[in-house]
């Protein structure tokens, strides 16, 4: 706080000092500007959509579509082949050699514990698969 003396009344009045407030909310404002940008983000989910009712599937969709299905056993599934934990990635470097469009789903029953889906996610993003997408039970009755 600074003073000012003197006045019309011969007293001392009391003023405020801002400069060192405003000092401080600059510096506030540049640290905000320099964390924002190093907020985490989650990871992109792409969700398949249904087709419509009426309109059948053609074959070659069906073929070029991978999904990797988790079973409430513990056992797994590409495209309702077996496969285990350990053959996972391997065979999807194969599947996926070839092809430009690296999209794949995973597909969990309800009682998959959230641990080993992301476990079949990170083994999937390591394969060199660029999207992965995850199938619920209403996505696949077409709700």
């Amino acid at each position: 706080m600074g003073m000012d003396v003197g006045g019309k009344q011969g007293g001392s009045m009391a003023t405020m000092n801002v400069v060192p407030l405003i000092d401080i909310l600059l510096v506030l404002i540049i640290i905000f500007m320099v964390i924002t940008p190093l907020t985490p983000k989650g990871l992109n989910a792409l969700v398949p959509q249904p087709a419509p009712p009426n309109q059948k599937q053609e074959q070659q969709v069906e073929q070029k579509t991978i999904v990797v299905q988790l079973l409430d056993t513990g056992k797994l599934k590409i495209n309702d082949e077996d496969a285990t934990w350990d053959t996972l990635g391997p065979r999807l470097n194969d599947v996926f050699k070839e092809r430009a469009e690296k999209v794949a789903f995973v597909k969990g029953d309800d009682g998959v514990r959230f641990a080993d889906v992301a476990r079949a996610i990170d083994i999937m993003r390591s394969s060199g698969i660029d999207k992965v997408g995850l199938i619920t039970a209403n996505l696949e009755a077409g709700k």
